[in-house]
């Protein structure tokens, strides 16, 4: 089963998209900043990363910079969910594979992730 890293600190924003990723046939892991997400990335190799940008102790982009510096894993596709910060996700093609906006589009983020995860 393929499963997917939601990292987000709004725990509603984080039940939402796992409770529409599994009903997809995914399984979800979740963090709440970018810290635990590592923690959670070495745990589970998930196939696929969604963030929020602002979230306390490790930000979205500090994250994806992270990710992107580990050998193992810089691979993953990371997609960026941002209210306001979305510009600045859409100026780092290096770091995010797709940013969408909050307040975000359930169905939008499922076809992305499965986009994302067929071309890998």
């Amino acid at each position: 089963m393929t499963t997917i890293l939601v990292v987000d600190d709004e725990y509603l924003i984080a039940d939402i998209l796992g409770f529409a990723l599994e009903d997809e046939g995914f399984m979800v892991v979740t963090a709440s900043n970018g810290r635990k997400a590592l923690d959670v990335l070495e745990r589970e190799r998930p196939s696929l990363i969604i963030t929020d940008f602002m979230m306390p102790v490790m930000d979205g982009q500090q994250l994806a910079e992270a990710v992107r510096a580990l050998p193992n894993v810089n691979h993953l596709p990371i997609i960026l969910m941002s209210g306001a910060q979305a510009h600045i996700g859409m100026q780092r093609s290096d770091l995010f594979d797709a940013v969408l906006t909050k307040p975000f589009n359930i169905d939008l983020i499922v076809a992305e992730v499965k986009r994302l995860l067929a071309s890998t």
